[in-house]
């Protein structure tokens, strides 16, 4: 048995820690030292986000419409807290920013104590005036001159910008995004939001053991950001503000102007509108409510995010495919309309109760019969009615360069089958269809882009709001995604005969927009009204173009429950158009609505409205940079 001395134990336990310090050195400096030496210089080093600017949207003559201008932030460093409880209350009174919310945001940013986190933005200057002596006593706040964007003015194509969620942040954030950056939301700004943000900047920055700058290495560890691309739209300035202000304050609905030769969108209003300003500083719990609950839903896009039955507008899909079927020409004449059809054990009423006769395809468009199209459609296959509309662009999306456009709808006979069984009758869904009623749904950029197409003669142009980009680079739209353009199947005899009728709603007695007249043009005019659920009256559409020596814009205006859209809608739509042709003494005078157009022009068993209608029109002065023909 060993003889185990106090002092032998002592000896090999020194001995037994010694060399296991000894293997554990080994491990760390020799083994594993270059792991170990990354991670203290990534200790040692650290990367200061320099912000890249975001670009600007101008309109088609570079006139502003979302800038930046300088704004003071306000920013906290983690790191430099003294009392928590105190720094929540001051920025509880000042900021609305609760406990519980800055603690969180201190524990989103924990390993990061001396990076700086933006707390709030775009302050008042007189908030900055007024606190500025309270940070005395809070040294971890700092004010910051950063910028904002400023959209001048109110709309929904341009979207807004927003801070960063977590969503977004686990996301993206492998593309160069932190908890501090700004991210578009909606519209434009989200849509093209790779070309617009740009890519931010690094800056090298030596720190002490508790993260602190040391104020080395300065320019040399400096990698400049990549400012955003600035960008140029197909939108003018003054036809946005003028359709804008015209469209009546209290409806609610849209206005689409595009370029007939390029497809490009010269105004896009959707009414009613807020103001994508609010969203660039702390929007307060109660604001948000107000525009959420607001029951006229000003943050719905109108233009794209909803759909509605079309109405009369759509009677030219319904005709055209009869003629590609070989079923009418245009001699062919069906019932005569005697105010209504007898369909089964229905009658399918006409908005004429005296009726309009005998008539051709021209003439049921010029007076919006709708007889000749309920017959019509009790020989169309419905199938064949479905592909058909889409083959014409319809009821699918438009491929507009903005996010989450609606699709629309128009049923076949396996949806019917599905919803109403298999023994529904097809039939009578079929006469509402052909007028646009019933389930077809459509939204008011793919009614735009379909006239496009009828006034290019059946050339249909992807509707589109990026023209081209400057700053670091320039690229047009085509370079970027290429502008689709389709032939629709109509053929140019059918399409002849739709121009026809479409001349004769605004230029032959009887048609149903005879009072729009435009000195300098030709108009061709399509009207509309749709009964709807959400209301009495019906939703109010009109479509058309005009055209000098080529075709030159077309407008698509759309009222919700506003009545018929010979008189409430066609108005509009002639100011837009006198005022694009610079005949600004027309839309001065007050317009007289004919006595027979004072109803709605196509509803399935709506009453004659026999109240006067002279519409007295709301018109700002145009500015010196007015759109003129061409």
């Amino acid at each position: 048995m060993i003889d185990m001395t106090p002092v032998k134990l002592f000896r090999i336990v020194t001995a037994v820690f010694f060399i296991t310090l000894l293997v554990a050195l080994f491990r760390l400096q020799v083994v594993q030292g270059k792991y170990y030496q990354k991670i203290a210089e990534s200790n040692f080093v650290r990367l200061r986000r320099l912000t890249a600017t975001r670009g600007e949207i101008y309109d088609h003559k570079y006139r502003p419409i979302v800038t930046n201008i300088p704004s003071h932030n306000l920013y906290l460093t983690s790191g430099k807290i003294s009392n928590l409880p105190a720094l929540a209350a001051f920025l509880h009174r000042y900021f609305e920013i609760s406990e519980s919310d800055l603690r969180s945001m201190v524990d989103r940013n924990r390993f990061r104590t001396y990076e700086e986190i933006l707390v709030s933005e775009n302050i008042p200057y007189e908030m900055v005036l007024a606190i500025s002596e309270d940070l005395n006593y809070y040294p971890e706040l700092s004010f910051r001159i950063g910028s904002t964007r400023h959209y001048h003015y109110s709309n929904h194509f341009t979207g807004y910008v927003g801070r960063i969620n977590e969503s977004e942040f686990k996301t993206y954030q492998h593309e160069g995004y932190s908890l501090n950056s700004h991210i578009g939301k909606t519209g434009l700004e989200r849509y093209y939001e790779v070309l617009l943000r740009g890519s931010d900047g690094r800056e090298v920055v030596q720190v002490d053991a508790l993260g602190r700058s040391l104020n080395l290495f300065r320019m040399e560890g400096m990698i400049p950001p990549v400012n955003g691309l600035n960008m140029i739209l197909t939108i003018d300035n003054d036809l946005q503000t003028y359709a804008s202000e015209i469209f009546p304050a209290d409806r609610r609905g849209a206005i689409v102007v595009m370029d007939a030769r390029s497809g490009g969108v010269l105004a896009y209003v959707s009414h009613p509108k807020y103001d994508p300003n609010l969203f660039m500083q702390r929007l307060s719990a109660e604001a948000w409510s107000a525009l959420v609950d607001d029951p006229a839903k000003p943050m719905m896009d109108r233009v794209i995010h909803a759909a509605y039955q079309p109405g009369s507008v759509f009677k030219p899909i319904t005709g055209s495919l009869g003629f590609h079927k070989g079923i009418n020409d245009h001699n062919t004449r069906f019932s005569p309309c005697i105010g209504g059809l007898q369909v089964g054990n229905r009658f399918f009423r006409c908005w004429y109760a005296a009726g309009h006769g005998s008539v051709t395809f021209v003439d049921a468009i010029k007076v919006s019969c709708n007889v000749y199209f309920y017959d019509l459609s009790m020989i169309l296959d419905l199938d064949d009615f479905h592909d058909w509309t889409r083959k014409n662009r319809l009821a699918m999306e438009t491929g507009i360069d903005l996010p989450n456009e609606r699709r629309g709808f128009f049923p076949n006979v396996e949806w019917y089958r599905n919803t109403f069984g298999r023994n529904v009758s097809i039939t009578g869904h079929k006469v509402n269809l052909s007028i646009g009623q019933a389930e077809v749904l459509t939204t008011p950029l793919q009614i735009c882009a379909f006239y496009t197409a009828i006034a290019n003669n059946g050339t249909w142009l992807q509707p589109h709001l990026l023209k081209s980009t400057f700053g670091r680079g320039r690229l047009t739209r085509d370079q970027i995604d290429p502008i689709k353009r389709y032939k629709l199947p109509i053929s140019p005899q059918t399409m002849r005969l739709i121009h026809e009728g479409m001349y004769a709603v605004s230029n032959s007695p009887g048609g149903t927009a005879t009072h729009i007249q435009v000195s300098g043009a030709r108009v061709f005019s399509k009207t509309g009204s749709a009964e709807n659920p959400m209301g009495k009256l019906t939703h109010a559409w009109y479509a058309g173009y005009i055209v000098t020596d080529q075709p030159e814009i077309v407008v698509t205006v759309f009222m919700e429950n506003a009545g018929g859209g010979g008189s409430v809608s066609a108005p509009v739509a002639n100011q837009i158009f006198n005022y694009y042709m610079g005949n600004y003494d027309v839309i001065k005078a007050p317009v007289i609505i004919p006595q027979h157009l004072r109803q709605p022009d196509d509803v399935n068993g709506m009453e004659d409205d026999p109240s006067p209608a002279i519409i007295e029109p709301r018109t700002p002065m145009p500015s010196s940079e007015t759109i003129t023909n061409g």
